[in-house]
């Protein structure tokens, strides 16, 4: 099958679509299809790849929007060469460029959402979503309403999705994704995070690894931990990741209210050997998240074989709570915090048996070869 994935940017730093689009690629390259990138970004340098994977760079792009005319002329003129187009994500140009550029050549796309019309949004936002409101109806509906399929990546999602906006229509697909399983030796990449952070050493490390916005439901996190970390005087917090809303401030100003900036550490961002090592040094993993579609960092802790603590709210915890890989709480303080303590209860052959589950559950739902040929298997029916 020819793929054409189009993608606002490839910036690693915007997460899990971005991660998402680059890992789904290389494994469908690897299951015999060929495949094609195009970006909105003014470089192809954020995918650099050994596969043979074209990326087409149409940038530099007007704001966040990622406005650039040149996308619709060129889908006009290429589109036609692929089986199938996805669009990765929506309140982007893209995804009104690839309906707009469908218009007026006919060609079949799917819109892959990324957990953009979960309705936490709506009140977490009201203002933003407002706005996005008067646009819903000429722009996004349409986009959805004409899309070969919507896809999906848990029942969640798709059910949450209903409920954003009032005037909805989809061919709602429901697909599982995963990710590549973890290459490198885990001792090496261990001892490199060390190198930097020699300090957590010989720490119990509760793990942090996404982007800092409130969505991610940090000042949870640190108002749990404030409240449980007694119980382990060796339990250390460590957050990696980039502040997109400059929200580090004020957290480390909380932490320092409630006694425990000593115990937490701020990383920044964190990739390659670097990322791997944090995520193997890590005792446990957390995300008190207030909406996740999937969590591709909890499945690549998983894969380490690092359990987890997530909410109810990050929508493969079902997969989580039923392998016995870590603790799903409600994105509450209380929550949270009762996830932590039963994390730090454990015996240290609970703990073990744990670990086990955690990547027994990973290899059952979301290692990326598996994953990758039922949701290209799901697309080939809807052609």
């Amino acid at each position: 099958m020819r793929i054409l994935q189009v993608i606002g940017t490839l910036e690693p730093r915007y997460g899990g679509p971005v991660e998402v689009l680059k890992q789904l690629s290389l494994s469908a390259v690897n299951l015999g299809h060929n495949v094609e990138v195009v970006t909105l970004d003014k470089t192809s340098e954020y995918f650099i790849n050994k596969k043979g994977i074209i990326v087409h760079a149409l940038g530099p792009s007007i704001g966040k929007y990622r406005f650039n005319i040149k996308l619709i002329p060129w889908l006009i003129k290429n589109a036609n060469r692929f089986d199938v187009v996805i669009c990765n994500g929506i309140w982007q140009f893209q995804s009104l460029a690839i309906w707009l550029a469908s218009r007026f050549k006919k060609f079949r796309y799917f819109v892959f959402v990324h957990g953009a019309l979960d309705p936490w949004f709506k009140y977490a936002y009201p203002i933003k979503h407002i706005k996005k409101s008067l646009y819903w109806p000429w722009a996004e509906y349409n986009v959805l309403r004409t899309a070969s399929g919507v896809l999906y990546t848990t029942e969640d999602e798709k059910a949450l999705a209903r409920k954003s906006f009032s005037l909805y229509k989809a061919n709602e697909i429901v697909i599982n994704i995963g990710i590549i399983a973890p290459v490198g030796d885990a001792n090496n990449q261990k001892e490199l995070f060390y190198k930097e952070y020699p300090s957590l050493r010989h720490k119990n490390i509760l793990l942090f690894l996404s982007r800092i916005h409130p969505k991610k439901g940090c000042d949870i996190l640190l108002e749990a931990f404030s409240a449980s970390n007694k119980k382990d005087p060796l339990l250390h917090l460590v957050i990696v990741g980039p502040d997109e809303t400059n929200w580090v401030p004020l957290l480390k100003k909380r932490a320092q209210k409630l006694g425990i900036e000593e115990k937490i550490t701020w990383t920044g961002m964190l990739n390659g050997d670097t990322k791997w090592g944090a995520i193997n040094a890590a005792s446990c993993f957390i995300l008190p998240s207030h909406s996740e579609n999937f969590g591709v960092v909890v499945a690549e802790s998983l894969a380490c074989g690092v359990p987890v603590i997530i909410t109810d709210k990050v929508n493969i915890w079902r997969e989580i709570e039923n392998q016995g890989a870590g603790f799903v709480s409600t994105d509450t303080v209380a929550g949270v915090e009762e996830s932590i303590m039963s994390w730090i209860e454990l015996s240290d052959l609970e703990k073990e048996q744990m670990k086990s589950k955690a990547k027994e559950c990973f290899w059952e739902h979301f290692e990326i070869n598996l994953t990758t040929k039922k949701f290209l298997e799901i697309i080939e029916t809807e052609l």
